[in-house]
């Protein structure tokens, strides 16, 4: 299919014009090198005018820098829905992952103390944290699983796995409040019940950083950030819990819109009206997704400060800078034409982004903003912004979420040949660990964009501001 006419408007936008079922246009933020790099075949801006298609879509349809071809919707998109028109809730806006997402972690231990200990270091965190595919820790019963699905991370707090202001720095306060488990489908509960605390597989990783930039003194002094110290990013989501969860969501939502006649330009796309049954089922199943996610996350951050006390020999205090969520869809009041809407926002490869003031924002934060976590691969480095006015103007206080892949995982394997990825990360400082080669190579540095090209792009677009930058040291992953 061929690629749909753009029209660059500056500040990094390239705007999709309306055309043929489209209700609104589709906004690109991008650079034209990047536009290039995606080469002839990729549909990922199709995707963007495919879902400006689908009904009750408002503002315009997103798609941000780190961008490329997905499950219906491209991954770094952004839709709004409002339910008043008929707004509709879809799967693919989602992701098979419910509530992947980052956390940061700070901690006041400086790059000299670390670096003599950091094979050890990452001997504890793969030894305390389960990776790779299935992996688990225990089976929850039943009772357990459900309050974990209704209370997010407070469920881990309340079990003594960290703490209330561990919590407060959470994106939702780490709990979707109209989850619903009795949503969640039985294959699901049964894929998910050995899995909370685990990290899965693919580009799953807990990496362990140090803060070699800072860019805004004020606000990097607000989230605890300084230069030289220590710090990890968690980055997973609602393992094979959310994954059956979605799997099981599309075949019902194929059959709701055929039976309200909602036409789709891409099956993908499958969708229900928010305010149907289905399509409140399939919300109250993903949110229940989401807690699991929260939790699972909480889960991880205990196991990180255990692995950080037994090779350091003392109480360093590991705090929680942030969470955020990249693949979710949230009841959200947005301005729109002048007034103030509920609407369903669709962020999938997208975190959300407050700007300085928001009520939503921990106490901590509430002068500078919302720190938006922006990881890139595991031998440059991962990015620290804050939310802006700007992405709450025009963007549904939406930013980018990563590097965004320039080769697929077939592409990364065969390009790196028989190298030893791991000897070579060695050898610029970095420690791997990882439950086998092919996620190694399938997750090189080369198989993403440079992160600093896509912080670029949302910086000069004023969607966010620059914070801090980390340079990774030691990286587990599945």
């Amino acid at each position: 299919m061929a690629r749909p006419p753009m029209i660059p408007e500056g500040g990094f936008r390239f705007r999709v014009p309306k055309h043929g079922a489209m209700n609104v246009d589709g906004m690109v933020y991008t650079t034209p090198a990047m536009l290039e790099a995606l080469g002839p075949d990729d549909q990922a801006i199709n995707q963007v005018t495919n879902v400006a298609c689908l009904p009750g879509i408002v503002g315009h349809s997103l798609a941000m820098p780190d961008f490329h071809w997905g499950y219906g919707f491209p991954i770094g998109g952004v839709a709004a829905f409002d339910p008043d028109q008929g707004g509709v809730v879809s799967p693919g806006g989602v992701g098979y992952d419910i509530n992947c997402g980052v956390r940061l972690l700070a901690t006041k231990l400086v790059e000299k103390e670390v670096r003599p200990r950091l094979g050890k270091l990452a001997d504890a965190l793969y030894r305390e944290i389960p990776a790779g595919v299935g992996a688990g820790r225990g089976e929850l019963t039943r009772k357990e699983l459900r309050a974990v699905l209704e209370d997010g991370a407070r469920w881990a707090v309340r079990r003594g796995h960290g703490t209330d202001e561990d919590a407060e720095h959470i994106e939702e306060g780490g709990r979707i409040a109209w989850a619903d488990p009795d949503a969640v489908p039985e294959r699901a509960l049964e894929r998910g019940k050995g899995q909370l605390g685990s990290l899965g597989s693919g580009n799953h990783f807990v990496e362990v950083d140090i803060v070699d930039e800072i860019y805004d003194e004020a606000t990097a002094r607000a989230f605890g950030l300084a230069v030289g110290t220590v710090t990890v990013q968690i980055h997973t989501g609602s393992r094979g819990l959310g994954h059956q969860t979605c799997e099981e969501s599309l075949p019902v939502m194929m059959k709701t819109a055929a039976r309200l006649g909602i036409e789709l330009p891409d099956r993908q796309l499958c969708c229900a009206p928010a305010r149907s049954s289905e399509g409140e089922r399939y919300l109250g199943a993903m949110g229940a997704a989401a807690n699991f996610a929260f939790a699972n996350r909480q889960l991880i951050t205990d196991h990180v400060r255990t692995a950080f006390a037994s090779v350091m020999h003392r109480g360093a205090p590991i705090r929680v800078v942030y969470d955020v969520c990249h693949n979710i869809a949230k009841r959200e009041r947005h301005e729109v034409d002048g007034a103030t809407r509920e609407l369903l926002v669709h962020r999938k490869g997208a975190t959300r982004a407050l700007p300085p003031g928001d009520d939503r924002l921990p106490d901590s934060y509430r002068a500078v903003g919302q720190p938006v976590l922006v990881p890139g691969d595991m031998g440059r480095y991962s990015y620290v912004l804050v939310g802006t006015a700007a992405a709450a103007r025009e963007a549904f206080t939406s930013c980018c979420h990563g590097a965004g892949r320039l080769l697929s995982r077939k592409a990364a394997t065969r390009a790196a040949g028989d190298r030893n990825l791991v000897d070579e990360l060695h050898a610029k400082g970095i420690e791997v660990r990882a439950a086998s080669r092919a996620t190694v190579v399938e997750e090189m540095p080369a198989a993403y964009k440079d992160v600093a090209d896509v912080v670029h792009v949302v910086v000069g677009a004023g969607l966010a501001a620059k914070v801090a930058r980390l340079r990774p040291m030691a990286v587990v992953k599945g």
